[in-house]
């Protein structure tokens, strides 16, 4: 019997051991776990994003001046970066003198909320200060966002249709013409 107490004593000091192991390192994970993730989301001093290339940029606007010309509308089209800078300018035939600056408000207010100006342009009015009080955006239609992955990248701006219901699907057609590429 008294082997058997040394064994039982053997065994379930073992146990006992592990268990104080197991503990001690599930203990160390629980407080290291938080610590990696306030690291995960740390600010990182170097951020990557897309960028639309100029190749893209020159086909989108070679399809808004095709559909434009098949829509028999004088139109100009102005591509913006994520920043709003301007990335290129397409003033078609005939098109309008003030038809650059309002494509070129549109892409950026497209850019800058990442959705159509058409729909930015729901909330748009109102009592008080509204959204289209910022400064360079243009609450009308023909203004699109350009997305890779979910974030804006670009925008489409296409002024000089008589409604921006048409300066709208001018500038989806252009999209259209880069669509499978943005990944």
């Amino acid at each position: 019997m008294t082997a058997l107490s040394a064994r039982t004593r053997a065994i379930a000091g073992s146990l006992a051991g592990l268990a104080i192991v197991a503990g001690a390192t599930g203990v160390a994970a629980a407080h290291t776990a938080p610590a990696q993730a306030v690291a995960a989301r740390a600010p990182q001093a170097v951020v990557q994003t897309g960028v639309l290339s100029a190749d893209a940029a020159l086909k989108i606007a070679d399809a808004v001046q095709k559909e434009a010309v098949k829509q028999r509308q004088r139109v100009t089209v102005v591509i913006v970066d994520r920043s709003g800078a301007t990335r290129l300018v397409l003033k078609g035939d005939g098109a309008g003198p003030q038809t650059e600056e309002s494509a070129r408000r549109k892409a950026f207010t497209a850019v800058s909320f990442g959705k159509a100006t058409s729909e930015l342009a729901k909330g748009a009015s109102g009592d008080g200060p509204t959204i289209a009080d910022i400064p360079g955006t243009l609450f009308l239609g023909g203004g699109v966002p350009v997305a890779s992955g979910g974030a804006p990248v670009a925008g489409i701006g296409v002024g000089g249709a008589p409604g921006g219901d048409i300066d709208e699907a001018i500038a989806r057609a252009g999209l259209k013409a880069v669509a499978g590429k943005l990944g």
